[in-house]
């Protein structure tokens, strides 16, 4: 045997008085019983973890789902556009109702005009006016000079004669001073008239 070899076995019958085979078994079961303890407290932690994992997964996929703008719900551009769009709708109707109102007091104006101007008519009288503005021989005389009878006056203004102007075109002259009776006279003034 070689000198190591030896050496060796003699370092282990030395060792052998310190070894105890049933402590050193118990010892490595409790080592083991311990590892399995330690090892089952781990798999629940890990399971515990990995249930709480899922439940945060959960919440943010909730929290996610809740902070994503909704499609029913306009981007902020198109919320810009839509306030934009909104304002102008809002200036246009603010002149609109403006030049309403502008309109409206220019035509309660004209209505002031045309009630004064009523109320000033209703306490006129036109025919009144009328007759002190219309001499009403000169407009008589203007009728029957268009319906074809035309007097001729003395240097007094007092007709002496009447000219009848026909239908046909003919002109007649008749006197007046004839001794004829009013109403003889005017039917032979209308039949030539009317001839």
């Amino acid at each position: 045997m070689s000198v190591e070899i030896r050496e060796a076995i003699d370092a282990i019958q030395k060792m052998k008085v310190n070894m105890n085979p049933e402590a050193d078994f118990l010892a490595i079961y409790e080592a083991e019983e311990h590892m399995v303890a330690i090892e089952a407290s781990r798999k629940k932690e890990l399971d515990e973890a990995q249930t709480n994992l899922k439940a945060l997964a959960k919440l943010l996929d909730a929290a996610r789902t809740s902070s994503t703008r909704p499609k029913s719900i306009p981007t902020p551009a198109e919320h810009v556009a839509h306030v934009t769009a909104l304002d102008k709708t809002r200036l246009s109707l603010m002149k609109a109702i403006n030049d309403a109102e502008s309109s409206l007091a220019g035509k309660e104006a004209e209505l002031g005009q045309l009630k004064e101007e009523a109320r000033r008519l209703e306490e006129s009288d036109p025919a009144a006016e009328h007759e002190s503005e219309l001499d009403g021989t000169t407009l008589r005389l203007a009728i029957f000079k268009g319906m074809g009878f035309e007097p001729v006056v003395d240097k007094n203004g007092n007709p002496v004669k009447m000219l009848i102007r026909s239908q046909s075109g003919d002109v007649h002259c008749i006197p007046l001073d004839d001794g004829k009776l009013e109403y003889e006279r005017a039917n032979l003034l209308w039949n030539l008239a009317s001839k």
